[in-house]
């Protein structure tokens, strides 16, 4: 991982959108900070396209992009539950028009769309909860999320956000997910499982498709992803230009896939210098 002093201006003067992280990427200890909020609205003034991609549930999200809290945050579109499903505002084009959920009673309405039709999530939801009742038996202690009443299509078990387990305890919850056939990633907060071939790699890809009719894939030079822990590790593998916020180092160790880039500050502060190198090179 460089410093992010490095990032050659001409590719930067390229980029035309952001993917990025929540939890410990925009959020500094569970809220967004008043530097990484204003990085958000800079990027959206100066024209970039900006898409938050978490693992957070998708019902956790619909505050901040709806405005129901105070003012919705300045983004296109937010991809919840590692890129299964996701917030788009109601007056945007799809390009599918299946799938698609519309709350118009929201303070901005808001379209829903899902990678999955609505009778497998029903069906994955019963397996679900049936695993989640396996994994507080085998594994004492570890409980789900307390975001975990928004998920509709994964599970979510605490590690690190209000509870506090040993790497021993999370990968005996990872064990009983993988032998039930769940699909797993870990971020810096909690441990997934899923039914269905999700991450945050897909998840960008799918919504450029659906939003934007792009095939991010043809156009990596013009993209960045900024995160910082193991859930991230499928967007820094495909991006060309991707960058960890500086807490990734907690997490070094343990990745396989490690951003090119890496800023000096941490968590909120750590975007908005992502946002501000951007901006210097336009």
């Amino acid at each position: 991982m460089q410093p992010l002093n490095l990032w050659p201006a001409e590719e930067r003067r390229r980029i035309r959108g952001v993917f990025t992280d929540i939890d410990d990427t925009l959020t500094t200890a569970g809220a967004i900070t008043p530097d990484a909020l204003q990085a958000l609205a800079d990027l959206k003034a100066a024209g970039l396209i900006v898409i938050p991609i978490t693992g957070r549930p998708i019902g956790w999200c619909e505050p901040f992009m709806a405005g129901t809290q105070g003012n919705a945050w300045p983004v296109d579109a937010m991809v919840a539950e590692n890129g299964a499903l996701a917030f788009v505002h109601a007056d945007a084009e799809v390009s599918s028009k299946t799938g698609i959920q519309t709350a118009c009673s929201l303070r901005k309405a808001l379209s829903k769309l899902y990678q999955q039709d609505a009778a497998t999530r029903s069906a994955n939801q019963l397996r679900m909860r049936a695993i989640a009742a396996q994994v507080a038996a085998e594994v004492p202690g570890v409980a789900l999320s307390r975001d975990s009443a928004g998920r509709e299509t994964d599970l979510a078990f605490d590690y690190a956000e209000f509870a506090r387990h040993a790497p021993e305890t999370v990968q005996q919850v990872l064990a009983v997910l993988q032998r039930a056939g769940m699909q797993t990633t870990v971020s810096s907060i909690h441990i997934h499982g899923c039914f269905g071939d999700f991450n945050k790699w897909r998840g960008a890809c799918w919504i450029a498709h659906e939003l934007l009719g792009r095939d991010l894939r043809q156009e990596l030079d013009q993209w960045v992803f900024v995160g910082d822990s193991g859930n991230d590790q499928a967007m820094f593998a495909h991006f060309t230009h991707s960058v960890g916020v500086a807490n990734i180092r907690h997490f070094e160790a343990a990745l396989t896939h490690k951003p090119r880039y890496i800023t000096a500050g941490e968590r909120g502060a750590g975007f908005a210098q992502l946002a501000q190198a951007l901006l210097a090179a336009r």
